[in-house]
């Protein structure tokens, strides 16, 4: 029998499983394995029942700290990443928070702004906040973490540490090739932040692409990036300066989307056309890159796949089973209407201060 007396519970007090157990009679441990559906239990449905209903009468909520320390498992994950935004970032990460949440697994996401300190101390406050395993994305780990770890785009060999990356040499061959059938030579070419896990692997990707097809890669026409932005200002100064040097070029390989359309900006602004004087390519294919003014010719990392499959191989992991230490997925090219064949000589626009060009 149900008591009725002053141990019943309050609705809007904080509920025990003692104080649940004495209201319906039972032992406390019984009405924990029926709210944690605990399997093998000759439990009758009528007591589970009982149960169910008093535990949503008295608004009770299980302990996850309790439980979790029976079972040695939060179902908690670490996610370490430089900012959100619209773009590569969010994507993946949109893709690793779909597994998680159909597996019932709780996530904390940490923004490093790639501060080195960060980097080394986010991984312990996430451990010690009851972190099981750790996901990153674009993020230079520099040693193993003491938790299990999966990371989308670190390019650095890490024991124990599984990295899911995209075939570099295969995008930088793919767009060169669209711009050499095009008839570009006099290519502008970008290489991203130093900060940027991406940069040296994708630069000496697009060097050797580059000597493939006997393309020059002058350092005149190179820009590196420095700032450390998510908007389209990441491209606009530089081809801004470089334009105030040489418009000997008739294309510009950009290192990712946000970059492209601040460079589509600075060259409008300087009155050439794209792809009529000049032909651009992005990287990413963000989804914003599809409604760009032209839409962006670029180079499709399936980011919602890397973190879909980084954070299943996270929980393979955690589940004790065997995972490769490196996925690679394969890129695509993504034609649209910002690359367009090389305009000739005769018809190039005047190359302000092509005095100054060497080379």
């Amino acid at each position: 029998m149900s008591k009725q007396g002053p141990d019943v519970p309050k609705a809007g007090k904080t509920v025990s499983l003692k104080m649940l157990g004495e209201y319906l009679g039972l032992n406390p441990g019984t009405v924990s394995f029926v709210l944690n559906d605990t399997p093998n239990r000759s439990i009758p449905e009528a007591t589970r029942q009982r149960v169910r209903e008093a535990a949503a009468k008295f608004g009770y909520e299980p302990s996850h700290i309790a439980r979790s320390l029976r079972s040695k498992k939060t179902q908690t994950l670490g996610i370490l990443l430089p900012e959100m935004g619209d773009g590569y970032h969010s994507q993946v990460l949109n893709g690793m928070a779909e597994v998680l949440m159909r597996e019932n697994y709780f996530f904390f996401t940490a923004h490093h702004r790639h501060r080195r300190d960060l980097v080394h101390t986010y991984p312990k406050l996430l451990h010690a906040r009851g972190a099981e395993g750790l996901l990153t994305i674009d993020t230079r780990l520099e040693e193993t973490p003491a938790v299990p770890t999966v990371c989308v785009a670190n390019h650095v060999a890490l024991p124990n540490v599984t990295s899911v990356i995209l075939d570099e040499g295969a995008a930088a061959r793919a767009s060169l090739k669209h711009l050499y059938a095009l008839g570009h030579r006099r290519i502008v070419f970008m290489r991203g932040q130093s900060f940027s896990s991406d940069s040296d692997t994708r630069w000496e990707a697009t060097l050797r692409a580059a000597d493939e097809l006997g393309i020059p890669v002058r350092k005149r026409l190179t820009i590196r990036l420095e700032k450390d932005l998510i908007t389209p200002e990441l491209g606009y100064p530089d081809m801004k300066e470089l334009l105030e040097r040489t418009r000997d070029f008739t294309a510009v390989l950009c290192f990712n989307d946000i970059s492209a359309m601040g460079v589509i900006r600075s060259l409008t602004d300087a009155g050439l056309r794209v792809p009529n004087d000049c032909s651009v390519v992005g990287f990413d294919d963000i989804p914003a890159s599809e409604y760009q003014i032209p839409r962006l010719t670029t180079v499709r990392q399936p980011l919602q796949r890397l973190g879909h499959e980084a954070a299943s191989a996270l929980l393979r992991k955690l589940a004790g089973e065997s995972v490769p230490e490196l996925v690679c997925l394969e890129p695509s090219l993504i034609v649209r209407e910002s690359t367009a064949v090389a305009p000739s000589k005769a018809k190039q626009p005047n190359k302000r201060l092509s005095q100054l060009d060497v080379g």
